[in-house]
């Protein structure tokens, strides 16, 4: 009888390390899950930073205007005045905004790359 009670507690044994197994797994699949959606949230929150980031871009862009003729002639010497040299100023100062905002949008495209991924495995 003590071989019976020895199989019968080491199988005992044996059913709860497998039932203890079994609850492990769906802790890690909800894990998983977690970090999935973690994920995705980055991912949508990096796309929205990335349209912003443009709008800025757009919005820097009409305030510099079409200063390029401007700065041409500037650069070859001749005098500017009364309007033309207001919306150079503008524009100039406007460059710097740009600039800023040019390299923001770089950064901004640069982190919502894993979009991409994303967005192909979604549709397919």
């Amino acid at each position: 009888m003590a071989k019976s009670n020895g199989a019968k507690s080491e199988t005992s044994i044996v059913e709860s390390e497998i039932s203890d197994a079994e609850d492990l797994a769906p802790v890690k699949d909800s894990s998983e899950l977690v970090e999935g959606a973690q994920d995705i949230d980055e991912i949508l929150n990096s796309l929205k930073a990335l349209l912003s980031a443009l709008e800025k871009l757009q919005k820097a862009r009409l305030e510099v205007g079409d200063i390029k003729p401007l700065i041409g002639r500037m650069l070859d010497g001749e005098l500017l005045e009364g309007e033309e040299l207001e919306q150079l100023k503008s524009g100039v100062n406007g460059l710097s905004r740009l600039v800023r905002t040019y390299t923001d949008h770089q950064a901004a495209l640069t982190k919502a790359q894993p979009a991409r991924q994303l967005l192909d495995q979604v549709i397919k």
